[in-house]
């Protein structure tokens, strides 16, 4: 089908002032598999150039979040959660009132730093994925440092958080796994397994091709974690996948993930059921724009709908070298 050209008034330039969607054009698209909306790109939301926290010039990996409904007081209707990823990062937050843009920078970013002592004290912390917690009333935020590892913060306001606990490290994998991150998690019942709660993540091994691992949970504290990989980098005839997400339509479950660069930069989608025994691969979700900002790069995607409107919240571009674009669906 062919996409009417959409634009959007670019940001204020200010430092840490307002970020919001820079001029975008649409690319022609057919629909998304598994009866998801066709998400069309609309623009930028943030750049490392406007942030006041910018210690490495890249940014990855958001979640964005509706919180309106949700917080007392919120500092805007959404969240935007990111980090850079190299040394030192730091799990930083943006907010605003649609999640088309603008979002304005939090001010004492970062939230989470790579030093929390007596915690943990590590290179960098990164991948920020935040989940809200019905039963708790609580942000729930997972982040990987180092690459080894996964922890859990947990924040009655979204901002500030409390140290809970290691959910993941390469230890509690088969022997072999060198890397275990990027990890999402979502409220997903698998009542053959006891679990209410699902994790997904990028899985390394001495093979040094990533993969989908997973894992299952009670509570989104302990956690089991399944031998082999959910989906094989192998399965889909790329070198690495990476950015998982978990979406649930027509009674089924599917994964959407990112493949690297050399085979297309897409996200792509695999329905796994609901009870994550199939292993449907259903093909390109969302191709990537071959201009700015995607230059051929779509990865990390994230999830919401505002005011009845869906749209997906992605890192555009090369690996450290992006943006965070967002998409309407």
């Amino acid at each position: 089908m062919t996409v009417n050209r959409r634009t959007f008034l670019s940001g204020a330039a200010a430092t840490g002032g307002l970020l919001a969607l820079g001029h975008a054009t649409a690319p022609a698209a057919a629909a998304a598999p598994g009866g998801f909306p066709d998400y069309t790109h609309l623009g930028t939301l943030l750049t490392p150039d406007r942030l006041s926290y910018n210690p490495t010039g890249e940014i990855i990996f958001p979640t964005i979040r509706g919180v309106y409904d949700r917080l007392s007081s919120p500092l805007g209707r959404y969240y935007l959660y990111y980090a850079p990823h190299d040394a030192p990062g730091g799990i930083c937050l943006a907010y605003g009132d649609s999640i088309a843009g603008p979002f304005t920078e939090y001010p004492h970013n970062p939230i989470v730093a790579n030093d929390w002592a007596p915690h943990y004290s590590v290179s960098h912390v990164s991948s920020p994925h935040v989940m809200w917690h019905e039963e708790e009333r609580e942000m729930w935020l997972y982040f990987h440092g180092e690459n080894t590892t996964t922890r859990l913060a947990r924040s009655a306001n979204g901002v500030d958080f409390t140290y809970d606990r290691v959910v993941l490290t390469t230890a509690m994998l088969p022997a072999g796994t060198t890397e275990a991150s990027y990890a999402r998690v979502f409220r997903h019942d698998l009542p053959g397994r006891g679990a209410r709660y699902v994790m997904l993540f990028m899985l390394n091994t001495t093979a040094n091709h990533r993969s989908i691992g997973w894992g299952w949970s009670p509570d989104g504290r302990s956690w089991t974690f399944a031998e082999q990989p959910l989906i094989r980098y192998s399965d889909v005839g790329v070198n690495d996948l990476s950015g998982p997400h978990l979406l649930t339509r027509n009674g089924s479950a599917y994964v959407v993930y990112h493949t690297d660069k050399a085979h297309g930069g897409t996200i792509r989608i695999t329905e796994v059921g609901n009870d994550f025994g199939l292993r449907n691969h259903l093909g390109v979700f969302y191709r990537p724009l071959s201009g700015a900002p995607d230059n051929g790069r779509a990865a990390a995607p994230s999830f919401g709908t505002d005011r009845g409107v869906p749209y997906m919240v992605y890192e555009a571009g090369d690996r450290l070298a992006g943006s965070i674009a967002v998409a309407r669906g």
